[in-house]
C-alpha cells in the first residue's frame, strides 16, 4: 500500500513508519517538527529513519537513504492547501494520523496549539480523504477520553462524555468528526485509544523519560498523588503492531448496530474505536522500582499531590481487539523499560 502516515519525528508516527517501510509498503512521512518538546529527539529519530534532517525544508520532499520507499515532508497539518495539494499529487491507498499537539498539562497553558493541530488539523485530513477517494482512515485517540469515567477496564463501549483536559477533549472530538465522516462519505476510519505508550526513542515529556534523565544526573523526581497512580503502560513494539493490523483491516459496519441503543464503539457507518493498551495497569511506584532496577540506583522522590488534568488510574478493556484482530499487547514492563534505558544511555551518551 501507499501509505501517508503523519506525526513520522514523534514517538509513534517513527516507529510505524519504520515497520510500514521495512515490510514494503510505501510510506509518505508527514510532521511538522515543532518545539514542544527537544527537537534533537525528533531530528535524531528522523536520521535514524534515513531522513537528513539537514535537507529538510517545508513543502519539500526527502528520501529515505535507508527505505526505498520512505519519503518524509515537513508540513503543518493546518496548511490545507499543501496538504490537499499532497494528497491529490500522491493517491495514497491509506492514511494513519499520528500527529498531534499532545500532552494533558499543556493544554492548560496551551489551549489554542490543541484546537489548531488536533481539531483544525483533522479537519483538513478528512476533507483531503473525502475529495481523494481514501477510504481507509484510522488516528490516534487516547486513554485520557475516558476522563471521570471510574469504571475499569475502560471499555469503548462506555460513555466518554466527561473529559477533564482539553486535549482529551480534543481526541473526542476526532472521534466525533470521524464517525461524521464514515456516515456522510463511507470513509473507513478507526480510532485508537493509547494507554500510556513507553519505549525507546520516546517523548521527553513523558515519566519515563523524566525520570531516568533526573535519576541519571543526581535529581529528585516528582512523584504526583503520592504514589497512588496506576497506568495501562504499553510498549511502543506493541502499539505498532495494533496499528498496522488496523491499517490491513478496515474499519466494517456493525450488522447489529441499533439506532435505539446505540454502542459508542461502532456504527452503521465503517466506524470502530479501539484501545491498544497492556490489560495491566501498574502501580507507579512499581513502575519507578523498574527504572531503578534497570539503572541500578535508587531515585530520590517528592511526593506531591495530583496534577490537574490527570486521571489516578488507567486500565485497558482490550477484548475488541482480541476479537478483532487476535491480538493483545504483552510485552512486561521490566523488559520494555531495560530497553528503554538502554537505548537512553545509547542515545544521550549517558
Amino acid at each position: 500500500m501507499k501509505i501517508l502516515v503523519t506525526g513520522t519525528a514523534g514517538f509513534i508516527g517513527f516507529h510505524l513508519a519504520e515497520r510500514l517501510a521495512s515490510r514494503g509498503d510505501e510510506v509518505v512521512g508527514l510532521d511538522n517538527i515543532n518545539d514542544y518538546y527537544d527537537q534533537r529527539v525528533k531530528y535524531g529519530r528522523l536520521d535514524f529513519s534515513g531522513i537528513d534532517h539537514n535537507a529538510v525544508e517545508y513543502g519539500s520532499m526527502v528520501r529515505s537513504s535507508k527505505h526505498d520507499g520512505y519519503r518524509f515532508i515537513k508540513l503543518d497539518l493546518e496548511d490545507k492547501e499543501r496538504i490537499d495539494e499532497l494528497f491529490s499529487t500522491e493517491k495514497f491507498d491509506a492514511v494513519c494520523n499520528l500527529a498531534a499537539q499532545a500532552g494533558v498539562r499543556y493544554s492548560l497553558s496551551n489551549p489554542e496549539a490543541y484546537i489548531s493541530s488536533n481539531i483544525v488539523g483533522f479537519m483538513n485530513l478528512l476533507e483531503a480523504c473525502r475529495h481523494n477517494g481514501v477510504h481507509n482512515l484510522c488516528y490516534a485517540s487516547s486513554s485520557s477520553v475516558y476522563g471521570l469515567n471510574e469504571l475499569q477496564p475502560f471499555s469503548v463501549h462506555h460513555n466518554v462524555d466527561h473529559p477533564v483536559s482539553l486535549y482529551a477533549a480534543s481526541k473526542k472530538t476526532n472521534e466525533l468528526m470521524a464517525h461524521t465522516y464514515s456516515h456522510l462519505y463511507g470513509i473507513a476510519t478507526t480510532g485508537l485509544r493509547f494507554f500510556t505508550v513507553y519505549g525507546p526513542w520516546g517523548r521527553p515529556d513523558m515519566a519515563l523519560f523524566l525520570f531516568t534523565k533526573a535519576a541519571l544526573e543526581g535529581r529528585p523526581i516528582d512523584v504526583f498523588n503520592y504514589g497512588e497512580m496506576q497506568r495501562d503502560f504499553t510498549y511502543i513494539d506493541d502499539i505498532v503492531e495494533g496499528v498496522i493490523r488496523v491499517i490491513d483491516n478496515p474499519a466494517q459496519p456493525n450488522p447489529d448496530w441499533s439506532g435505539a441503543s446505540p454502542d459508542p464503539g461502532s456504527s452503521s457507518a465503517p466506524y470502530r474505536v479501539y484501545n491498544i493498551g497492556n490489560n495491566q495497569p501498574v502501580r507507579l511506584m512499581d513502575f519507578i522500582s523498574a527504572i531503578e532496577k534497570a539503572l541500578g540506583t535508587t531515585i530520590e522522590k517528592n511526593m506531591l499531590p495530583i496534577q490537574p488534568g490527570d486521571v489516578p488510574s488507567t486500565y485497558a478493556d482490550v477484548s475488541d481487539l482480541v476479537r478483532d484482530f487476535g491480538y493483545k499487547p504483552e510485552t512486561p514492563v521490566q523488559e520494555g523499560v531495560d530497553r528503554f534505558i538502554a537505548w537512553y544511555r545509547e542515545f544521550f551518551n549517558a
